[in-house]
C-alpha cells in the first residue's frame, strides 16, 4: 500500500479549545510575544517541542503501576538500566530528571574557563550548560548543513576536516568532543554511522573522550538505514549498537526517543568520571538508582526503548514530518531539505526576506503561525543563538521555525491543517514586521524575553 497509516489506535484522547484569531491576538500580546509564555489550552496544535509531549502506550501505563518508589535499589532502575544497556551497553548508566541535568553533570565535570568542546552542532541546554561552566561551545557542522535548501542525505555530519584542525590547533584546551544526533538546531538532520565513527577515531586519536548527545537516536539509526550504502538490511537496533559502540559517554533525554512524558540519563564508560558524576548526583538530583525520578517513570522509560526501535512506527514517524515538509515546498515556503526526523523546519530568513535577522524573522513567523492558525512553533535562530557570551550580538546562521511533532499525538488531518494555516499565511506574509526585544535574562533568552512589533 502507498499510504502509510498512524502504526497504533487511539484509546483516549483531550479536547482541543477551538480559538478565534481575535482571541489570539490578544493572547499573543499578553505574552509579550514568546509563545512559551502561553497557556496550553489556548494552542489548537502545540508544535513547540517533541520534548516530553509524546502519547505513552498502552504497555507503558501499565508499566506505570508497576513502578516501584524505594529510595535505593528499586527494581524499576535495574529494568531501565537493563532497557538502556540493551541498545547502547555503557558500564555506567546514571539516571536523571531529563537531559538537561545529565548535561550538567557532565560540563560541571569536564569543563572549565578557557575549554572549548566541539560538536557538529550544539543545541540551547547544551550550549547554556557549556558556557555556564565558563567553556565556549563550538559548531562545526558540514558546508552543506548550512544551507536549508540543499538537500543532502546526511546534513549532520561533522566536519572532519575542521575537528581535526581545532584539535590539532587546540588540543591542550578540548577535554572533549560532542556529536548530536540527530543536529536538532541543523534541522532535524542525521548523521551518518561514517562520519560518527571518524569523529570518534580523530577524537580517540588525540586522546579525547567522545560524547553523544543521544536525544533522537533512533531516528538518526532509521535514516542511516534509509540512506547509508550497506545499511539497508540491518536492524535498528544493530545500527544503534554500532553508533554507541564508539562512544565514551552520552546524554539523553527520554522525552524525546523513548516515549517519557520526563526522564533521562548519563551514560558513561570511565570508572572514575562516573563515582564523580554519581556524588554530584546526590547533591543535586537524588539518589543514583532513581536520579531525580519516581520509580514508575524508569519503568515507562524502560516500555518506551522497546517500542521506538519498532520500523513501522519510524516509518509513519518520518514521513509524516515529509509529508508537511513536501507540502509546504509545493507552494513556495522555503523548508530545510531534506525534513528533519522530528520536526518540520522552515527557512523563516528566505520566507520574510523583508525582515532583517536582527529584528528576528523566525519569531516574527512562529507569532505569525499562532494568530493565524492557533498553531506553536520555536524559532530557532538569532532570538536562540544570536547573542554571544560577551553580550553582543550577531545574526545565527540560519533563522528557522521548528514545527516539532510529538510523537503519536497528532493525525493526518492535523497535518493539513498546518499546511492550509500556510496557504492563509503565504498571502499575506509581505505585511509581516519584526520584532524588538524589551527585556532579557542574561542567558538562554529564548525561553523568557519579551518582545515588542517593530
Amino acid at each position: 500500500m502507498k499510504t502509510i497509516i498512524e502504526p497504533f489506535r487511539i484509546k483516549s484522547v483531550e479536547p482541543i479549545r477551538m480559538t478565534t484569531r481575535e482571541e489570539r491576538a490578544d493572547l499573543l500580546k499578553a505574552a509579550k510575544y514568546n509563545l512559551f509564555k502561553l497557556h496550553s489550552d489556548d494552542v489548537i496544535i502545540d508544535l513547540l517541542t517533541d520534548s516530553g509531549t509524546s502519547a505513552m502506550s498502552a504497555a507503558q501505563w501499565g508499566a506505570v503501576m508497576t513502578g516501584d518508589e524505594s529510595y535505593a535499589g528499586a527494581p524499576s532502575f535495574y529494568r531501565f538500566e537493563a532497557a538502556v544497556r540493551n541498545l547502547m551497553d555503557f558500564k555506567h548508566i546514571i539516571p536523571t530528571h531529563q537531559g538537561r541535568a545529565a548535561e550538567h553533570l557532565l560540563f560541571n565535570l569536564i569543563a572549565k574557563p578557557g575549554h572549548i568542546i566541539p560538536s557538529n552542532t550544539h543545541f540551547d541546554t547544551t550550549r547554556g550548560n557549556i558556557e555556564a561552566a565558563g567553556a565556549e561551545a563550538v559548531d562545526l557542522p558540514i558546508a552543506e548543513g548550512k544551507i536549508p535548501s540543499l538537500d543532502h542525505p546526511f546534513k549532520g555530519n561533522m566536519d572532519l576536516e575542521a575537528l581535526e584542525a581545532l584539535l590539532r590547533e587546540k588540543r591542550d584546551s578540548i577535554p572533549a568532543v560532542m556529536m548530536t544526533i540527530t543536529n536538532n538546531a541543523g534541522g532535524g538532520q542525521p548523521a551518518s554511522l561514517e562520519n560518527i565513527r571518524a569523529a570518534a577515531q580523530i577524537a580517540q586519536h588525540y586522546r579525547k573522550p567522545f560524547f553523544i548527545d543521544g536525544c533522537r537516536f533512533a531516528e538518526n539509526a532509521w535514516f542511516i538505514k534509509l540512506r547509508e550504502p550497506g545499511q539497508q538490511d540491518r536492524s535498528i537496533k544493530a545500527i544503534i549498537h554500532d553508533i554507541f559502540e564508539v562512544a565514551d559517554g552520552m546524554t539523553m533525554s527520554a522525552k524525546k526517543d523513548a516515549f517519557a512524558n520526563i526522564g533521562g540519563w548519563l551514560a558513561l564508560r570511565d570508572d572514575a568520571l562516573a563515582e564523580r558524576a554519581r556524588t554530584l548526583l546526590i547533591q543535586t538530583e537524588g539518589f543514583p538508582t532513581y536520579g531525580g525520578l519516581a520509580g514508575r517513570d524508569l519503568d515507562a522509560i524502560a516500555q518506551g526503548l522497546s517500542e521506538i526501535i519498532d520500523e513501522d512506527y519510524l516509518r509513519y514517524r518520518v514521513r509524516t514530518n515529509a509529508y508537511i515538509a513536501e507540502r509546504l515546498d509545493a507552494m513556495g515556503v522555503p523548508v530545510v531539505k531534506p525534513a528533519g526526523g522530528h520536526a518540520v523546519f522552515v527557512d523563516a530568513r528566505a520566507f520574510l526576506s523583508h525582515i532583517p535577522p536582527l529584528e528576528y524573522p523566525g519569531q516574527a513567523l512562529a507569532c505569525a503561525l499562532y494568530e493565524m492558525g492557533g498553531i506553536r512553533g520555536c524559532e530557532i535562530g538569532t532570538v536562540m543563538f544570536g547573542r554571544k557570551p560577551d553580550g553582543s550580538e550577531e545574526p545565527a546562521r540560519m533563522d528557522l521555525v521548528r514545527l516539532a511533532m510529538p510523537r503519536r499525538v497528532y493525525t493526518q488531518s492535523h497535518a493539513d491543517y498546518i499546511v492550509e494555516v500556510f496557504e492563509d499565511l503565504a498571502a499575506s506574509k509581505d505585511q509581516l514586521s519584526g520584532l524588538k526585544i524589551v527585556k532579557e535574562p542574561p542567558m538562554m533568552r529564548h525561553f523568557t524575553s519579551e518582545f515588542a512589533p517593530l
